[in-house]
């Protein structure tokens, strides 16, 4: 087992990354502050992972309760939220109790949600079960919901106690879940960490067949570096958006087309190449890292193109309802060069045209 830290100060935790963890509850019992567990997880994970780690608490003599979920990003609002509220307070749960959010993105981000709400704060545990949460979204406190308008525009920054990453589970990904993990992979690659992106060249075909050594090199790899910016940048403030890359042009795809029919990680996929191709029209990079990371994003079965019913008037409207836009300003995650990232309000509008006409 990997051990990372996310270096927060008071608010530091641990990542562990091995195999086999979902039930090691003498792992968890550390990070859970009293008696009472509320297991969030959906009706896929469940199936497969909610009675382990329900007997592995159990064996420890925790108060165990759960909510299953239904499974999809369509599912991520505040009307599915309350059904996390519902069962805390069904139990009477106080502010001892500590959520586990056991499942994906979409797992992690309402039960860390709804952690920071409750009682106005408890404490909570991440045990991701896909490739793209325990490669970021379960790392660095993003919480919160979608909304009709606009993805994740409702949440909280509220740091968990652990996150433990078993790479066992991804055996039971379905090879679209993993492609769209290996998405947010490549963005470490090109935003800050060169090295890794040549290492991605070479190696992709065995992360897509399913490796665990290379998974779990990636994992490893991606955690630390998402580590390292939220250390520097805990709300965004700076740095931290630079972990946004393609994502603006990839919220607007996922609003657009409806919530689950792009998977998050495809939407991202298309929308590197969206920002890169941009990049590539400023002069900042040549065509051929553009064509460089537009391959490996194409090698790892990733859409490397918008959906063509998405009109330029349509893209400006929702990636203006973008959390990065400042006093009306559009900001993007753009590329200097491959293994470096900055976020800009510069932009040539005439250019950015240009790339959303030639990516659809």
């Amino acid at each position: 087992m990997k051990t990372l830290t996310v270096d927060l100060g008071e608010r530091s935790y641990p990542i562990f990354i091995g195999t086999n963890l979902i039930d090691r509850a003498d792992l968890l019992a550390e990070y859970i502050g009293g008696q009472q567990v509320c297991i969030v997880t959906n009706d896929t994970v469940a199936k497969i992972y909610l009675p382990m780690l329900k007997r592995a608490l159990g064996s420890r003599e925790f108060e165990v309760q759960s909510v299953v979920l239904p499974d999809g990003e369509q599912y991520k609002n505040l009307d599915t939220l309350n059904l996390i509220f519902d069962e805390l307070l069904k139990s009477r749960f106080n502010r001892t109790v500590t959520v586990i959010a056991l499942g994906g993105g979409v797992v992690g981000d309402m039960a860390g949600f709804a952690s920071a709400c409750y009682q106005r704060g408890v404490s909570f545990i991440q045990i991701p079960t896909t490739l793209l949460s325990m490669v970021d979204s379960s790392v660095g406190g993003k919480t919160g919901v979608n909304h009709a308008l606009g993805k994740n525009m409702i949440g909280a920054f509220y740091q968990p106690q652990a996150v433990v990453a078993d790479v066992a589970a991804l055996k039971t990904l379905p090879a679209r879940e993993l492609s769209a993990g290996v998405a947010e992979v490549i963005k470490y690659g090109i935003i800050c960490d060169y090295d890794f992106f040549v290492w991605l060249e070479a190696n992709i075909d065995r992360v897509m067949a399913g490796d665990a050594n290379a998974l779990s090199y990636c994992i490893e790899r991606s955690c630390d570096n998402k580590a390292r910016v939220v250390a520097q940048d805990e709300r965004e403030g700076g740095i931290r958006a630079i972990l946004n890359l393609g994502h603006t042009f990839g919220h607007a795809i996922e609003t657009a087309q409806g919530y689950g029919n792009w998977l998050h990680g495809e939407a991202v996929g298309a929308g590197m190449v969206m920002a890169l191709d941009l990049s590539q029209r400023m002069g900042l990079i040549c065509e051929a890292d553009l064509a460089r990371a537009t391959s490996l994003i194409e090698r790892a079965n990733l859409p490397v193109a918008a959906p063509e019913n998405m009109s330029e008037l349509q893209f400006i409207e929702l990636m203006s309802v973008d959390k990065k836009v400042q006093d009306g300003r559009l900001r993007l995650v753009l590329v200097k060069q491959l293994g470096q990232a900055f976020v800009t309000s510069d932009i040539d509008r005439d250019l950015l045209s240009q790339t959303i006409n030639a990516c659809r």
